[in-house]
This record gives C-alpha cells, sequence and structure tokens, in this order.
C-alpha cells in the first residue's frame, strides 16, 4: 500500500521511529540497521512495508529496499513473523 515515506525526523530510538510527511507523524518499527544508518539525519526516505492484522496494522519502514527485500523474505518463512522477521534483519545487518 505505501512504498516509502519522506519526511522530517520527528523521534528515532533503536526500534521505533516517527516520521512527519505532510502534517502527519507515521509511527515505524525498523531495524537496528535503519537506526544506525539514519545517524543524526533531521530528514529521510524510509522504504515501508504495511502488515495489517484483524486487531492492528503495523508499519514497518527500512533506510533500504534491500532491507526491505530481505524482510519480505524472511516472513514468506513459515513460522516467522514480522517481530521476528524484524529481530533477524537487525541481527545480520545488511552490507
Amino acid at each position: 500500500m505505501y512504498d516509502f515515506l519522506s519526511g522530517k525526523i520527528v523521534r528515532k530510538d533503536a526500534t521505533r521511529l516517527v516520521l512527519e510527511v505532510g502534517g502527519v507523524g507515521y509511527d515505524l518499527a525498523i531495524p537496528l540497521s535503519t537506526f544506525h544508518s539514519l545517524g543524526s539525519a533531521a530528514e529521510a526516505r524510509i522504504w515501508t512495508h504495511l502488515v495489517v492484522r484483524e486487531d492492528a496494522h503495523q508499519l514497518f519502514g527500512f533506510k533500504t529496499q534491500d532491507e526491505r527485500n530481505i524482510f519480505r523474505l524472511l516472513l514468506s518463512v513459515s513460522g516467522i513473523g514480522p517481530k521476528m522477521s524484524l529481530a533477524v534483519l537487525s541481527g545480520i545487518g545488511i552490507a
């Protein structure tokens, strides 16, 4: 649904990013690799993946398309959900 978001970084920590786009703050779950690659940037383009569940809509963000592609590949593995995929991606990093 959303391919990427570009905007101002409002808040950032090791697992979450709030990106303001057109006056709307998007709360994204991010891997450590994205956190580190953003550094002290004030603005960013973040590639996204939306997970829709019965009880929640979760937006995941990645600094590169490669990170997002690996996240999606991990999601295709039986028994691995978005939180585990994010944790694995955080552990392996992307060159």
